[in-house]
């Protein structure tokens, strides 16, 4: 049992970064793929699969959580931990990416966001004050610090405006925060496409001596090259010996790449998304399972994985599933998808600890660019 929380960097390869992060409710392996568990379910999943298949943690949607079914209420049912099962390291968004991009009318200003419920159009105020304590009442063990995440393409000026701004929120989210042995708050380096906030965000933030630190604001409609251009700008400036995180990333090509820049951990919603939408990630590649080519395909997604999902369901009974539109093929896809996420993560953190990531990459690369496997 850890009571406090650390980061050790146990080996680098090519760039790659093999960690531990430890804290009181268990270790979590880097580089390392964070389910996303939105409202506290990741969809389509039991949560003993999603530890099943190899999760050290899971993420939560602070947004939707205070909308339904509350902080406050979960905090009486004896926090998001014991309401939803799962004895492990949960970490919480601010909830500002999800107050910018779907609530209807708001108002943005030093003090925080009022903005509408896109449920029912009830008035709420988001301050980095009260984004902290929201997450303090859900009881997640990494907390992120509220910011603003500007769309791209977007003008300098508004970037800048928005990364002083989400600086000056660090600050007070960090205050907020205050000394909790065992948790951890993270600072969100903003700055948009533009190199130069990049750097000035992260080295501000840097000054504030966080427990970790996540790169934000990308993968929103961006280039992935422009991605990985911030990712050099960003990383050297950030201390090595802290956690760093990339919000919201992404397509297994996009981890496996950031993960050659120096990224620890990562979240997404594609794996369990393009499942329900019959899309399967594979050792392959991409394969559209409503495709036509699988309606009489008995072979599995992939023999070799050790995911049910994976191994033991014909693509037709899947393409099947798919073209009816029935709730188990997004459960098996997302079931599948998740599998093959975790078994890319534990691939990368066992090339990296043999010091062979560059061969690894190499490797899955050109595993991806073969293709399905031949239709029958």
């Amino acid at each position: 049992m850890h009571d406090k929380f650390t980061f050790t960097l146990k080996a680098t390869s090519a760039g790659a970064r093999l960690g531990e992060v430890a804290m009181p409710r268990g270790v979590i392996r880097t580089p390392a793929f964070m389910p996303v568990g939105t409202v506290g379910t990741v969809k389509a999943m039991y949560l003993d699969q999603v530890r099943d298949l190899g999760a050290d943690i899971i993420l939560g949607n602070t947004y939707h959580l205070m909308l339904r079914p509350g902080p406050e209420r979960v905090a009486r049912l004896g926090g998001l931990h014991e309401l939803i099962r799962w004895k492990h390291p949960i970490l919480t968004d601010s909830g500002g990416f999800q107050v910018m991009s779907l609530s209807g009318l708001r108002k943005l200003d030093e003090q925080g966001v009022t903005f509408k419920s896109h449920i029912d159009g009830s008035l709420h105020h988001m301050s980095p004050e009260r984004s902290i304590e929201i997450q303090g009442l859900l009881g997640s063990d990494i907390q992120m610090q509220l910011d603003e995440c500007v769309a791209l393409p977007a003008e300098r000026r508004e970037i800048e405006r928005a990364m002083e701004m989400s600086l000056r929120w660090a600050e007070r989210c960090r205050v907020a925060f205050g000394e909790q042995p065992g948790k951890a708050m993270f600072g969100i380096v903003q700055g948009g496409d533009v190199p130069e906030l990049r750097i000035r965000s992260a080295e501000g933030l840097k000054q504030l001596d966080l427990k970790g630190y996540a790169v934000g604001g990308l993968a929103v409609g961006e280039p992935q090259e422009v991605m990985l251009r911030m990712l050099d700008t960003t990383l050297p400036v950030l201390p090595s010996e802290k956690p760093r995180y990339l919000m919201g990333v992404g397509t297994p090509d996009d981890i496996l790449k950031s993960v050659a820049r120096g990224i620890d951990m990562f979240d997404c919603v594609m794996p369990t998304r393009s499942g329900r939408h019959g899309l399967a990630f594979t050792r392959r590649g991409r394969v559209n399972i409503r495709n036509a080519r699988h309606a009489e395909d008995m072979r599995p997604l992939d023999e070799q994985s050790n995911c049910p999902a994976s191994r033991d369901y014909s693509r037709a009974y899947l393409h099947h599933l798919a073209r009816s539109n029935e709730a188990l093929g997004g459960m098996l896809l997302s079931w599948h998808n998740l599998a093959y996420y975790q078994e890319l993560m534990q691939g990368i953190r066992k090339s990296i600890e043999e010091g062979r990531f560059e061969d690894f990459y190499a490797e899955t690369q050109e595993m991806w660019a073969k293709g399905d496997i031949d239709p029958i």
